[in-house]
This record gives C-alpha cells, sequence and structure tokens, in this order.
C-alpha cells in the first residue's frame, strides 16, 4: 500500500462519499460554528484533505481566500461541480497534498484538516510540513479521529484485514494524547481540546493549536 493506492481507494470511494450523510449533524454544526469563531474576513485558509468539498462551501465566505485539497482527483472534481453550481468568491480546489510545491511557506493564515490526519503517512512530517505554510501566530484546526482511543479489535484485527484486501485504505492509530504531543514536537502550541460529539463520544477530538 502506498500513498497512489490510498489515492485509488478514495477515487473509487468518491460518488459513494458525496452520497453519505453526516452521522452526527449536531456535532458537525457545533465544528463549523466553532471554526467560523476563529477565521477573519482577511484570511487565507488552506484546507487539507478537503474531500468533495462540503465543508469548504460552508466556510469559504467567511474568509478573503480559501482553497481546499485533496490526494484524491475524483474527490476534487466533485468538489469543482458543486462551486460550478455555487460560485464562492475566493474559493479554489487543488489536487494535492500537504507537500506540493504550489503551497507556499508562510502563505496561510488557518490550515484545516477534518477527518484528515489519520489517512497521513508521516503525521510528524506533515505536522512540521503544516507549520512551515502558516503565517506568523497562524491557527492550525483540526478534528481526527483518533483510533488509539476505540475498541482494541477494531484496530488491531478488523482494520489491519480491511486494509490488506484493499477495503479500508492507510489508517493510523493514535491516541488524543499522542496526537496532542505530536501537535505540540512540531512546533505549536495547543489552546483547545474539545469533544463536539452530541452522540455518544466518537473519539474525534476538536483541536485548535497556534504556530510559536
Amino acid at each position: 500500500m502506498s500513498i497512489a493506492s490510498d489515492a485509488r481507494f478514495w477515487d473509487r470511494s468518491s460518488r459513494r462519499y458525496a452520497k453519505s450523510a453526516v452521522a452526527d449533524r449536531d456535532g458537525y454544526a457545533r465544528t463549523l460554528d466553532r471554526t467560523r469563531g476563529l477565521l477573519r474576513a482577511g484570511d487565507q485558509v488552506l484546507e487539507l484533505g478537503c474531500g468533495t468539498g462540503s465543508t469548504a462551501m460552508l466556510l469559504a465566505t467567511d474568509v478573503k481566500t480559501y482553497l481546499g485539497t485533496d490526494f484524491s482527483p475524483a474527490m476534487i472534481a466533485i468538489a469543482e461541480e458543486k462551486r460550478l453550481v455555487c460560485p464562492i468568491r475566493g474559493l479554489d480546489f487543488l489536487t494535492a497534498t500537504a507537500e506540493a510545491p504550489e503551497l507556499g511557506t508562510g502563505q496561510f493564515e488557518v490550515v484545516l484538516g477534518f477527518n484528515y490526519l489519520h489517512l497521513v503517512r508521516d503525521l510528524p512530517g506533515t505536522l512540521r510540513r503544516i507549520h512551515t505554510l502558516l503565517a506568523s501566530d497562524g491557527l492550525f484546526v483540526s478534528k481526527t479521529p483518533c483510533l488509539g482511543d476505540m475498541n482494541p479489535l477494531i484496530r488491531l484485527a478488523l482494520l489491519p484485514v480491511m486494509r490488506a484486501t484493499g477495503l479500508a485504505p492507510h489508517a493510523g492509530a493514535f491516541s488524543s494524547e499522542e496526537l496532542v504531543r505530536m501537535i505540540s514536537s512540531a512546533g505549536f502550541e495547543v489552546v483547545a481540546t474539545e469533544n463536539h460529539a452530541t452522540k455518544g463520544n466518537d473519539n474525534r477530538p476538536y483541536i485548535v493549536a497556534r504556530k510559536k
């Protein structure tokens, strides 16, 4: 398995993913409201792992520019379809990873990563790259499934089998505490860790971190 095979997995899943319903709509609304409160009208925002662009379409009107990126061309194609139907000034999409040279050092006031970090193969390296992409005192905002806090049977038995048979992409198995430590080690001050779930505990901490 590789980044390329992960991208192909999401390409194959893109149309089904686009039609899937949000499991916890109230929790998602809470995340959107909290994020809007962090954004400023003059911000240049980067969203990594934007998928089919649903969140980007809802947040882009609050900032100067918003660039949604994903390594799946099929996901970005669907996002572009949405943008054509409902154009938003300053919103663009790009097939890219965090390491793409098109993304400039210190270019963004805010970097977002929702349901993203657990899919990254080199998480410490990606977090360091996000740090370089941010302007001074910039914010990194994430909400990530922490498989290390979930049922061990899922983490140790089910997921490896699904990955081996091509039914699931790579997924890192870290706990919320480990994730906070990795973000801090990449040069960030973690200023907030929250749980936005309204249906039980989905083990997806909402983390706000500031570039030091």
